[in-house]
């Protein structure tokens, strides 16, 4: 994927990914690149306590989202996937997620992280976060990879490296590009 043949009048990038694969980092680091307001799916898929955001309720939230006309949005979400300019998919290993997870739980084990809704402690979710990490292969990845098979600008990135250099590209990316 070259970033200079993106051709914009506004910006969509959504970052999709495993749980604990750096989607909320790089998102906001990307929204500070790019200038563009960052929207997390979690306060789309939960609501307080754990519970999940009723299909139809996620569905309309999500489009609300997708309808702004500028934005980066991070998480798992076929709307946003078919909505942006730029898909970034963080396709790192099992292990390297569940690191991950447990590094940014930890401090958040009996609060919920400023990017969850209220009363949404990591020690509630931590079977259910061990299984969505497990069968992420096997559940979300064929779909996602499916869809990106259909989009025209989609990068995949698999380790650090290929983050720092996709970082780097779009930070030298001109922004004043004209349709």
């Amino acid at each position: 994927m070259r970033l200079y043949s993106l051709k914009y009048e506004s910006m969509r990038v959504h970052i999709t990914g495993n749980a604990g694969s750096g989607k909320t980092t790089l998102a906001k680091e990307l929204g500070e690149i790019l200038q563009l307001d960052v929207y997390g799916l979690d306060k789309v898929v939960w609501m307080p306590n754990w519970r999940k955001t009723p299909s139809d309720k996620r569905k309309q939230l999500e489009q609300e989202l997708v309808d702004k006309s500028e934005w980066v949005i991070e998480g798992v979400s076929s709307i946003a996937r078919q909505t942006s300019d730029l898909i970034i998919f963080l396709d790192y290993p099992r292990h390297i997620c569940l690191i991950r997870c447990i590094k940014r739980n930890w401090k958040y084990l009996f609060t919920s992280r400023p990017e969850l809704p209220n009363n949404c402690p990591e020690i509630k979710i931590i079977p259910q976060l061990l299984k969505i990490i497990w069968q992420f292969p096997i559940v979300a990845k064929p779909i996602i990879v499916k869809e990106l098979d259909s989009h025209k600008h989609f990068v995949t990135v698999t380790n650090t490296y290929e983050l720092n250099e996709l970082i780097n590209g779009i930070r030298s990316f001109p922004m004043d590009v004209s349709s």
